[in-house]
């Protein structure tokens, strides 16, 4: 294959520009990462790519794949994959290809794009695929395309150390304005001695001193240019660390109950069964520890929806056996699509009716820990949030009223990297115990999991 150029591609809407004049050469059997965070134009871009290439053999499989509607969402992008794989294509699109797939379907996609002897461009947030499968990347940020030449592990390093790089040279000019401001201030004191003294002389009618005040007004010209030279420094750090921004870390802080805090199980099933018109898992055991973490990993399809539905007590579920779970007020639900959330209300309207008792400075400060600061974004519907919004918001409402057990499913499908980074930096800090479905081992890994249930496919027993 001959390198396909790329030129002069771009993409914006009235609202915004997603990238402008974008250039690049893309080599045989390169493998580029498309990271960005949602709505950024990676999905667009790959549309593009698809839509401009008459050079080279292209197959693309979409994020969602419309056809084959009988099949699953994992089952549908298999077959998509497959039939593209079958044109031999010389360059293989792919849009968040992970999102649906169970562990055992990504550890055949990954062991297929490694041995791909095409360019791949693939566009996804997950973390394992993107240092597996890729060795450069395109970031899309702030309307542009960033390209970076390496791993997706050398290039979050690079960022870091460049922001460690600017945030120490800011905090040298933030020291050297604040010398110059006291010695502005040092010289002010002293000229307003000197013209204090001068007219004590005149009075006393002594001599005059008429060079204190020349001297002060020289001292203040040096410092001002001086401040404005590092006024202007400050202002092209500032500017290079808002072009390699990294996300804002979130530190949450925690209501805690006596239902949250207790010792003990949380969950105990002995004998248990459950099922619809016929049995989906029988006769398994299960015990949870409080502040304990539980994946509950299979097939897609296999019946791991059906365990947290008999969890949560939902009637269309029947379940046998000794059950111990928490009583449902005491139990937190958060799935990828976060349903539970009215979108009519606003950010503040819902905080205020999860926690009535608390005054409207006590509501801004806990929205302020978890990013929503400004008046417009707390008295935004919910609606109008991005899923990592959303996201951000249902852990700080679980934040201000924690469950005794939280059940996650699949809360990090279409979420973008730094979205991502804020679910997992409040759950590591949750104080309760969590059941979490997730097919991301990267996130189960970070999340620190302590036990793992197995739903084998076509078996109705818990492997533990």
């Amino acid at each position: 294959m001959t390198p396909l150029h790329l030129n002069h591609l771009s993409f914006s809407t009235s609202y915004k520009t997603c990238f402008d004049d974008f250039s690049a050469v893309v080599y045989p059997s390169q493998r580029i990462g498309i990271i960005g965070q949602n709505g950024s134009g990676k999905s667009t871009l790959l549309r593009l790519i698809r839509d401009t290439v008459t050079t080279h053999r292209v197959d693309y499989v979409p994020q969602i794949v419309e056809n084959h509607q009988i099949l699953s969402g994992g089952q549908r992008f298999q077959k998509a994959l497959s039939e593209a794989l079958a044109n031999q294509p010389d360059i293989l699109i792919l849009d968040e290809p992970t999102n649906h797939l169970d562990q055992g379907s990504r550890a055949s996609l990954m062991a297929m794009l490694q041995r791909f002897p095409g360019v791949l461009l693939i566009a996804s947030h997950d973390v394992s695929l993107l240092r597996q499968c890729v060795d450069s990347l395109w970031h899309l940020q702030d309307g542009q395309v960033h390209i970076f030449n390496g791993t997706y592990d050398a290039y979050q390093r690079e960022i870091h150390q460049r922001r460690a790089s600017l945030e120490c040279q800011l905090h040298t000019l933030r020291r050297e304005r604040k010398s110059t401001h006291q010695a502005l201030m040092q010289e002010q004191s002293r000229a307003k001695h000197s013209r204090q003294t001068g007219e004590k002389h005149i009075k006393e009618r002594k001599y005059p001193t008429i060079t204190s005040s020349a001297k002060a007004r020289r001292a203040e010209e040096t410092s001002g240019n001086k401040k404005q030279d590092i006024r202007q420094a400050r202002d092209r750090v500032v500017s290079q660390l808002q072009n390699i921004r990294l996300p804002e870390v979130i530190r949450p802080t925690f209501v805690l109950t006596s239902q949250v805090t207790h010792a003990g199980d949380v969950v105990e099933i002995k004998a248990g069964s459950c099922g619809y018109t016929a049995p989906v898992l029988e006769d398994f055991y299960l015990t949870l520890p409080a502040q304990g973490r539980l994946a509950i990993c299979g097939d897609n399809g296999s019946g791991k929806s059906t365990l947290v539905k008999a969890i949560l007590g939902h009637s269309d579920v029947w379940r046998t056996g000794d059950w111990l779970v928490p009583k449902h007020n005491a139990m937190g639900y958060l799935d990828q699509h976060y349903a539970s959330l009215d979108p009519k209300a606003t950010v503040l309207e819902t905080l205020s009716h999860t926690v009535p008792p608390w005054s409207h400075s006590e509501q801004r400060r806990h929205l302020n820990d978890f990013l929503f600061r400004k008046n417009e974004e707390v008295n935004c519907p919910i609606r109008y949030l991005s899923g990592g919004e959303k996201a951000r918001f249902s852990l700080a409402l679980i934040a201000a009223k924690p469950p005794k057990l939280l059940i996650l499913d699949e809360v990090t499908n279409n979420l973008d990297l730094e979205s991502r980074d804020h679910v997992i930096q409040v759950l590591r800090s949750y104080p309760g115990a969590i059941i979490v479905i997730s097919h991301d081992t990267d996130f189960l890994e970070q999340l620190g999991i302590t036990m793992e249930v197995r739903v084998p496919a076509g078996q109705s027993r818990l492997g533990i």
